[in-house]
């Protein structure tokens, strides 16, 4: 039996790229300050160049800062990113959702644009697509890229093995209202200040979902927006690593389950993973931590009067 195809229309009318010119977007500003966020460990091959792509083509109103939170690189991230014009700070502990927090922390933007930093051939006018339904709608506090992946060889691979796998089926089964998200795990978009100030971060690969879902549970999915970026290129990574990051995300949503009162505040998840390896002999495996670790809103810090946000 053949399976049937339905195709199902989008909760929302999802704009374009091509909807938003910088010159519209940077008109709608006012009096708003906007900083790019790049999260970024050993991405020399790249973020000098995103980095220049954004200054060079709305560092004239529309961007007023680009952050670079560098991840205890050992290449010359950093020195790239401060030479194309960043300001580069240093995360206090690993994870990309640790570097997204110091990031929000080191700026005081009104609106945040996030970016992976290890896009390739990257198209600046990302940037003014994903701050236009912010700057346009009240009700928009969060806006997601949508696209397709490349490899490559330059094949569409749809929302990556992750995103299919373990996300996508996740939200399915318990946020079907957000099943319209084309790229949950995606690392571009924006968002406004006081909303991600009340979310925590999860400071591992989780941080993605968690941020997804948290803003879901306090706004409601109409704050959710999407804009169609049309493509994004990057490095892809192994199947090994991928399983890791399946599992943080595992993790993030086992723990909002348990914070909506969904799961048992008693239930608990083995945050150990073995993977297995060949050997001489037959067969090992790697032992590997899940990071389930998570930065507390900013908001909160903020108002318990720490001066380090570190501490």
């Amino acid at each position: 039996m053949s399976e049937e195809i339905r195709v199902v229309a989008a909760v929302d009318e999802m704009s374009r790229i091509a909807d938003w010119p910088a010159a519209r977007v940077r008109a709608r500003k006012a009096d708003r300050t906007v900083a790019v966020i790049l999260p970024a460990r050993n991405e020399e091959q790249t973020v000098g160049d995103i980095v220049c792509a954004v200054l060079d083509e709305h560092g004239d109103g529309l961007v007023d800062e680009v952050v670079v939170v560098d991840s205890a690189s050992t290449d010359r991230t950093a020195e790239l990113a401060t030479s194309a014009g960043a300001r580069v700070v240093s995360a206090d502990r690993p994870g990309k959702g640790e570097a997204m927090w110091q990031g929000v922390a080191a700026t005081k933007s009104d609106l945040l644009v996030f970016l992976d930093a290890d896009l390739e051939r990257f198209d600046p006018r990302f940037v003014p697509a994903l701050l236009g339904p912010l700057l346009v709608d009240p009700r928009v506090a969060f806006v997601k890229g949508a696209y397709d992946r490349r490899t490559e060889a330059d094949v569409t691979v749809g929302g990556g093995r992750v995103t299919e796998l373990t996300a996508r089926p996740l939200l399915a089964a318990f946020w079907p209202e957000l099943g319209r998200i084309v790229q949950p795990l995606g690392g571009e978009y924006a968002a406004r200040r006081d909303l991600l100030e009340q979310l925590p971060f999860r400071c591992g690969y989780g941080v993605d979902i968690g941020l997804l879902l948290d803003t879901d549970e306090l706004l409601g999915p109409g704050a959710i927006a999407q804009v169609d970026l049309h493509e994004r290129f990057h490095s892809h990574s192994g199947l090994s690593a991928l399983g890791r990051m399946a599992a943080e995300v595992l993790h993030t949503v086992i723990d909002r389950l348990i914070s909506q009162g969904r799961l048992a505040a008693d239930a608990t998840a083995s945050t150990s993973l073995l993977q297995p390896i060949r050997i001489e002999d037959g067969f090992g495996h790697t032992h590997h931590d899940i990071d389930v670790s998570e930065r507390p809103p900013l908001r909160t810090v903020l108002e318990s009067g720490l001066e380090q946000v570190g501490a």
